[in-house]
């Protein structure tokens, strides 16, 4: 038989792959920032700094005045929201350094799920953009955990300038592959040029977006341009970082216009939110919150949040009931029309943001990384520390925690203390350590004498 005879025989028998599914959900945008203090955005509250575009994505949706993340620090942070689950139910409990020898053994174990894993199957273009920080290795990296494509670093802060040389974890990664990087590089430009490259490719697939920049964490790299906007921010650390958050809104202004030039910006679901509370090294505000990055303090954990999707969600809602970082995958798989086996912990906001459901999301929220613990229960907020001291705030009347009412409300202690106990009865040993010297910081951090930003920044 002539070979094209044969080869059109098996064609023709060949079983035929069955269609790509064409979900008609929404495009899915979930853009996380690094280290920015809670009260430095026009949309809570900033007068100081400008931020026009993050502030009109906040007025076209949903702003959480109670926004909480599930860790204090950048990593355990992010893997929590990716997953939807309590992150120390897989040992994810401590912060991961690019500087340890075993980073690349360490990260996102395989047996945990992420967004983009329920996703993907559903039909959507997965993309993930910027600060990775899940671990180093090829079972985490972004391509192996349910993204197409990845344009980013995966360690947790890079330089906002072209590296001159290759860092492995450090530079620009497409896909598996390093890529040069051009001179004129400011990496949260780069970011928004590749987010927008996304939403203008033409697809009959819906996408969803993890976009993590780096800004505003250190180092303190701000464009001369954006520094000649703020000449009158004192001193020279703060008026850089007034600086990198207008170049940081400049590229979320950017990616609104794209979804605007695609028609689709009623139909893109969009979360914005920081991964943690404002650090101690880069001149951030948290505004009347006590405490910054690492502590359990609201300065710590309560983070600007806000949800936007013109489509379902009512232009300038105010919500004022506890929000997680969780809630963020359940959310979407909600939004998607994704049903999801696995036990998540997030629950979907979207009957709470348009006000179909009165009561609150979360009976309870919590909080544990290594000597310190915390649970959130109405407007009571109690703080464990492993050498026996207990904390308990109302949160709600006393926003900055100014007075411990442990004493006064014994009943109150034990009913949180035995709830966060009943809660880690469904977590495991954490799969790694901290260095003991932050370990202390956390047990010298909260205490009640501990007061002023000074004295909180002396305790990273």
């Amino acid at each position: 038989m002539h070979l094209g005879l044969v080869l059109i025989s098996l064609l023709l028998v060949a079983p035929v792959p069955p269609p790509l599914k064409r979900p008609s959900g929404p495009n899915i945008i979930v853009i996380v920032t690094d280290d920015a203090g809670y009260a430095d955005f026009g949309f809570t509250g900033s007068k100081e700094f400008k931020t026009p575009n993050i502030d009109a994505l906040a007025r076209s949706g949903a702003i959480c005045t109670q926004g909480y993340v599930t860790a204090s620090v950048c990593s355990p942070s992010r893997a929590g929201l990716i997953t939807g689950r309590y992150q120390q139910r897989f040992g994810y409990e401590m912060n991961l350094l690019a500087g340890r020898p075993d980073y690349t053994k360490l990260g996102l174990p395989v047996e945990e799920q992420t967004l983009a894993e329920d996703l993907k199957p559903a039909g959507y273009r997965t993309v993930a953009l910027g600060k990775w920080h899940l671990g180093g290795g090829k079972p985490q990296h972004p391509m192996s955990r349910g993204f197409e494509y990845f344009h980013g670093y995966l360690a947790g802060s890079r330089s906002y300038w072209a590296y001159p040389e290759p860092r492995k974890l450090y530079s620009t990664l497409r896909g598996h592959e390093l890529i040069e990087e051009s001179e004129d590089l400011y990496v949260t430009e780069d970011l928004a040029q590749e987010a927008t490259k996304v939403i203008l490719h033409k697809s009959m697939r819906p996408f969803f977006m993890y976009l993590c920049f780096t800004a505003v964490h250190t180092p303190m790299h701000a464009r001369e341009q954006d520094l000649a906007r703020f000449p009158d921010i004192k001193p020279a650390r703060r008026q850089k970082l007034a600086a990198m958050t207008w170049a940081l809104d400049e590229a979320v202004g950017q990616i609104i216009t794209a979804l605007d030039q695609t028609g689709r910006r009623d139909n893109t679901l969009i979360f914005f939110m920081n991964d943690n509370g404002g650090a101690t090294n880069n001149a951030s505000d948290n505004g009347i919150f006590r405490g910054m990055k690492g502590s359990k303090w609201e300065g710590g954990i309560r983070v600007p949040f806000l949800v936007s999707w013109p489509a379902e969600i009512p232009a300038g809602t105010t919500y004022d009931r506890p929000v997680s970082a969780l809630d963020i995958t359940p959310t979407a798989l909600a939004a998607a029309g994704v049903k999801s086996e696995r036990s998540l912990d997030g629950v979907d906001l979207l009957p709470y943001l348009t006000g179909s459901i009165k009561d609150e999301p979360h009976e309870y929220l919590f909080w544990r990384r290594g000597p310190a613990a915390a649970v959130r229960h109405g407007k009571w907020k109690l703080i464990r520390i492993d050498d026996g001291r207990v904390l308990l705030l109302d949160v709600e009347g006393d926003p900055g925690e100014t007075t411990d009412q442990s004493e006064a409300h014994p009943e109150i202690v034990a009913k949180l203390k035995s709830a966060l106990e009943q809660w880690e009865e469904g977590t495991i040993d954490m799969a790694w350590t901290g260095h003991p010297k932050y370990a202390q910081n956390q047990r010298d951090k909260h205490q009640m004498d501990v007061k002023g930003r000074d004295a909180e920044r002396s305790l990273p």
